[in-house]
């Protein structure tokens, strides 16, 4: 086993050694009041999720979202901290009737520079300039569905207070679509995460309605920005001897980035992607340009292979360039690590997920190469992150449209289940004292 691997695999273990995860008592009684209150405000919630999607806000710029989110936290009675990490950042803290553990709940707030093709009473017409183009504003990742059921998750726990053995941390977070930094990680160094001993969180796919997806271990890749810029000769195209051209040899590391995970790369380990995103050089079709750029991402749920990755993204670059008298600049940003499921947690609180969902309504993911921010929080405390289907029952599935396409659709009919499973995790969570790990 090599020596990255086995740091992979004691990262993955950092809060504790495996412990037999001790079955949460169930309490019928409970369940039924958490089902009983969920479906009291099943309307509000879809009210809010309608509002929220008719009106969406980019990374950093959820100013109406968070003051609807601080205004309903706060008639419910809890503690509310606004503008968290310098950021549009809400927390609401609820105080239990009985002293105990604190869990965590996420929320992620922001939209993206998506023009919304599906055609619904509550359609975002919201446009914008970004990156200096004119866009529309979509919550095409179906972030609008998690503010909405995190709000009502906070009603019905807050109306069970006087039962809850300890404290419930309500976190909506900006940015997660911004990378690297997100909005996670301003929370983080704000201190949201002080003293949390688990976290919980949900993403709507597309899915049967209220289904729900686990997977214990990696689940989302890692996320790496690079951009390599090549620096040639300019010259005249019919004399391309007196140039040294960069777009051949940026042609060239095009391809050969190609190779790196097909064949250089121990792909029984772990996958692994390296994309090329963009390409850019040259103004006129008889000159030579000095220079092209290029960039692109890289996905990866291995520590050890996305250093190998970015080492052999710089020498390929470098030499091919040197080789024929350019140079290669290899700019790697470093962005959200791999998001972990903790396996004890995973464990412990899958019983949950079939009590809300039923045991058919549950199946393990497969691995995903989106990246989260969420990873962020799962560093700091034992995580569960869950998917919930939302794909509408009817829609035909030449129409099924991933997250962040313009015709993404979640149905309402899924909200419920996101409201019982939040506030049936958290409740678990603490009525068993969390999740006894050994450091």
């Amino acid at each position: 086993m090599r020596v990255s691997r086995c740091l992979r695999v004691a990262a993955l273990l950092a809060f504790a050694s495996p412990v037999a995860a001790q079955p949460v008592p169930f309490d019928a009684a409970l369940a039924a009041e958490i089902d009983r209150r969920t479906a009291a405000i099943a309307d509000k919630v879809t009210a809010w999720r309608h509002d929220i999607h008719q009106h969406p806000e980019l990374g950093n710029e959820e100013v109406r979202t968070a003051a609807l989110v601080a205004a309903h936290l706060r008639s419910l009675g809890l503690e509310v901290q606004e503008k968290v990490g310098g950021t549009t950042g809400v927390v609401g803290i609820l105080k239990g009737g009985r002293p105990g553990p604190t869990v965590a709940l996420r929320a992620d707030m922001d939209a993206l520079p998506v023009t919304e093709m599906v055609d619904l009473p509550f359609k975002s017409t919201v446009r914008t300039v970004y990156n200096g183009q004119e866009v529309g504003v979509m919550h095409a990742c179906g972030h609008d569905t998690h503010v909405a059921m995190l709000m009502g998750a906070a009603e019905v726990l807050t109306s069970l207070r006087a039962r809850i053995p300890g404290t419930v941390k309500f976190i909506f977070q900006p940015a997660e679509e911004v990378p690297p930094r997100g909005g996670a990680l301003p929370l983080i160094e704000a201190g949201v995460m002080d003293g949390v001993d688990g976290i919980f969180g949900l993403h709507v796919f597309p899915g049967a309605v209220g289904s729900l997806q686990y997977r214990a271990g990696p689940t989302q890749a890692s996320a790496d920005n690079w951009k390599v810029i090549v620096r040639g000769k300019q010259g005249h195209g019919a004399m391309p001897s007196t140039a040294i051209d960069p777009i051949v040899i940026g042609a060239q590391i095009v391809s050969t980035f190609q190779t790196i995970v097909s064949r250089q790369i121990d792909l029984t380990t772990s996958p692994a992607v390296l994309t090329v995103g963009a390409f850019h050089g040259g103004v006129r079709e008889n000159i030579i340009p000095d220079s092209v750029w290029m960039i692109g991402t890289v996905r990866t749920f291995d520590e050890g292979i996305r250093g190998e990755i970015h080492a052999r993204m710089k020498r390929t670059a470098t030499m091919i360039a040197e080789a024929s008298g350019a140079t290669a600049e290899v700019m790697i940003v470093r962005g959200y690590p791999v998001t972990v499921n903790h396996p004890p947690t995973v464990e412990k609180f899958l019983p949950t997920l079939q009590r809300v969902a039923g045991a058919a309504g549950v199946n393990e993911a497969e691995l995903s190469m989106p990246a989260e921010d969420f990873s962020r929080y799962a560093e700091k405390a034992p995580a569960f992150f869950v998917g919930l289907g939302v794909t509408p029952p009817d829609l035909p599935p030449a129409n099924l449209a991933s997250n962040h396409s313009p015709f993404f659709q979640a149905d309402d009919r899924a909200l419920p289940v996101g409201v019982r499973t939040l506030a049936n995790l958290a409740m678990d969570f603490l009525r068993s004292g969390g999740v006894k790990v050994v450091q």
